[in-house]
């Protein structure tokens, strides 16, 4: 059985993560903690389901049901002796799908062509990338590129089967012979390898680099439980959500991102463990309007009337507006932003109870032209991570 990931979408906003953990799959997860909210959702797999999970989930009338297509989660390529389960278990799958109201399908699309090229150069650009090369004058890019390279090689051997024979074997298993002739197979491993692209290259903009990572720099009380950090692959993995968050922005200049979790008193069934999904955001005008609506204009125009700062709902604002779970005051609740939160969100976070900031530091006490990162560093009993 494969680890699987799945999130969790009802009109059009996330209301969970989930990861399969050693007593049930990601599927049965969502049922345990959705149960029948689950229905009209869309559910987006990181692996095909199995059969048990998807009997269920089909039954509590989700809408549509996306899966990346590799390896399922009952796996293909494990040992002959229990290959013919997993033949069976996908045939199963199958009758599933044809048989239910529920749309299964790939949703895998090709990158704009641009896509690829502009990620890069803003995640290089990033808060994280810029304090390191900043404090150590002698790092270039290859610290960076070397980041990327490892994750790459990571992602592919996590989403990707390396054997493209294997892998069309597998596709044929699984339902998806139309794939198995060529353009349609070129193409579809083309599109799986540009988003294992996409996909390290955000991941390396928060680089596993050295002594570098999110620490408290206040005199907080450490032994505090609310005050206490999180490993810091967990606080990474968290901040790379945000930064893919980023990328959904309506802000033309900068996009950024906020995912805020929150840790229960105990471990569930959940492979996130005692960690459960609040809600997340990001930077974009007021929903419902159109493009023209608003100004679009930085403080570059000098005339302030038709700049934007005054329109953009910012990253935190949307994750807080449109959480999915209330934050408990007894619960250590984090939130992860891609920048410096400002002045006007800062109030906005503590008021809402949370009790650790994981952000960017670089515009800590700045105060630009339309906004203002004083309050950051000032804030009291909230701790901040940087």
């Amino acid at each position: 059985v494969k680890r699987t990931g799945l999130v969790v979408v009802k009109n059009t906003k996330i209301v969970g993560l989930h990861c399969s953990s050693e007593d049930l799959h990601a599927g049965k997860i969502a049922l345990v903690k959705h149960g029948s909210r689950l229905k009209n959702c869309d559910l987006y797999f990181s692996r095909k389901p199995c059969s048990a999970c998807l009997k269920m989930i089909v039954n509590a009338g989700v809408n549509r049901i996306s899966y990346w297509p590799a390896d399922p989660e009952i796996s293909l390529l494990a040992e002959a002796s229990s290959s013919e389960d997993a033949k069976l278990d996908a045939k199963a799958v199958e009758r599933l799908k044809s048989n239910s109201r529920a749309h299964v399908c790939v949703l895998l699309q090709p990158l704009v062509c641009y896509m690829v090229q502009f990620v890069e150069e803003t995640s290089y650009k990033c808060d994280f990338i810029q304090k390191i090369t900043k404090t150590l004058p002698d790092a270039n890019g290859d610290f960076y590129s070397e980041c990327k390279q490892e994750r790459i090689k990571e992602y592919e051997m996590l989403f990707l089967v390396s054997n493209e024979e294997m892998h069309k074997q597998i596709l044929m298993t699984i339902g998806l012979e139309n794939l198995c002739e060529n353009p349609y197979f070129s193409n579809l491993r083309q599109n799986m390898k540009d988003l294992i692209l996409l996909l390290a290259t955000v991941s390396s903009s928060v680089p596993n680099f050295k002594r570098y990572g999110f620490y408290c720099g206040g005199a907080e009380q450490i032994n505090d439980i609310h005050n206490q950090s999180l490993p810091q692959e967990i606080a990474r993995h968290c901040m790379v959500q945000a930064r893919l968050l980023a990328y959904r922005t309506e802000d033309h200049k900068t996009g950024v991102g906020a995912v805020i979790w929150a840790e229960g008193k105990s471990r569930t069934c959940d492979g996130t463990g005692a960690m459960y999904f609040v809600g997340c955001g990001y930077n974009a005008f007021p929903v419902g309007s159109e493009y023209a609506d608003f100004p679009h204009m930085d403080d570059k125009q000098k005339d302030r009337e038709i700049r934007k700062f005054r329109y953009i709902v910012h990253a935190e604002q949307n994750a807080l507006t449109f959480r999915c779970q209330e934050i408990k005051p007894e619960e250590r609740s984090m939130i992860f932003v891609t920048k410096c939160p400002c002045d006007e969100c800062v109030p906005l976070i503590k008021g809402a109870g949370i009790k650790q900031i994981y952000a960017g530091d670089v515009d800590v006490g700045k105060k630009k032209a339309d906004i203002s990162y004083m309050r950051f560093g000032e804030l009291e009993g909230v701790s901040k991570f940087t």
